[in-house]
């Protein structure tokens, strides 16, 4: 079973058994975002983690190992991705990354904000105009060094 095809069963499972990613990660006590991010396919579970998620969502024994191995990080099949809402992500990389690298290095100096020691909430905001969404992202930031 490759790691696509866990993926995919798993989001099936999902949607028969009616869970919620936020019931999945409140049954290993993490964060809705990371379990969401784990059993999409691009972080690595623990072998208590898996067992208790793989028995939630019913899956084969196979999948669990799966859920254990290391993945090739990066879900995006193309360049510029072509869903709408994972595009306009794109677009706003695209529109204010350079203001986002600009103010970085004004405050922090020469470096990167990083996706290893990282913290994401992703919040729905009530609006009489139309509900918002509200991500906030927290990363360390790593300074280049001279060698």
């Amino acid at each position: 079973m490759t790691r696509d095809e866990v993926t995919e069963l798993i989001v099936l499972q999902k949607n028969a058994l009616q869970l919620s990613w936020k019931t999945l990660a409140e049954a290993i006590g993490l964060s809705k975002e990371w379990t969401t991010a784990a059993l999409l396919g691009q972080m690595t579970l623990s072998a208590e983690q898996a067992n208790t998620l793989g028995k939630l969502l019913q899956l084969p024994g196979e999948a669990i190992s799966q859920l254990q191995v290391v993945p090739y990080k990066g879900s995006l099949p193309t360049a510029v991705p072509s869903d709408p809402l994972i595009y306009r992500f794109y677009e706003l990389i695209s529109v204010y990354g350079t203001t986002f690298k600009a103010l970085i290095h004004e405050e922090f100096g020469d470096g990167i904000m990083s996706a290893i020691d990282f913290n994401m909430d992703l919040q729905r905001e009530a609006d009489p105009k139309g509900d918002r969404v509200k991500i906030t992202m927290s990363g360390k930031f790593l300074p280049y060094k001279s060698y």
